[in-house]
């Protein structure tokens, strides 16, 4: 539970501190396409866990990462990474969790639903 409530800090944290480290792009990416507000919390969360800890996201959660859009998606996790509260993180590693994460959701979003 306390991990839980660790996350929930750092991604607080990500949503309202982030602006001020990321680079001009990556904000400008954020600004226009309105990314911030795309995602509701807890799927920001689940998505937040699944590349930066170990977790999983749900389907649902897939689905609203897929229509965030992969820019967004991108531009957001690498304004985290600039953080320096992230610096220890392997930007390499995560970089794969980023992919990973987003063609697991991709795939399922895009994968036809078994017939009834």
């Amino acid at each position: 539970m306390a991990s839980l409530n660790v996350y929930s800090v750092l991604v607080v944290l990500f949503l309202t501190c982030g602006v001020v480290m990321a680079t001009k792009e990556n904000d400008q990416i954020i600004k226009e396409n309105n990314c911030e507000t795309k995602m509701g919390f807890p799927c920001v969360l689940e998505a937040f866990t699944s590349i930066f800890n170990t977790g999983s996201i749900s389907n649902k959660c897939c689905g609203k990462l897929v229509v965030l859009g992969k820019v967004c998606h991108s531009a957001l996790v690498k304004r985290t990474l600039e953080n320096p509260l992230f610096k220890y993180l392997n930007p390499a590693k995560i970089i794969a969790k980023i992919i990973q994460t987003w063609n697991n959701c991709f795939a399922l979003i895009d994968s036809p639903s078994p017939s009834a």
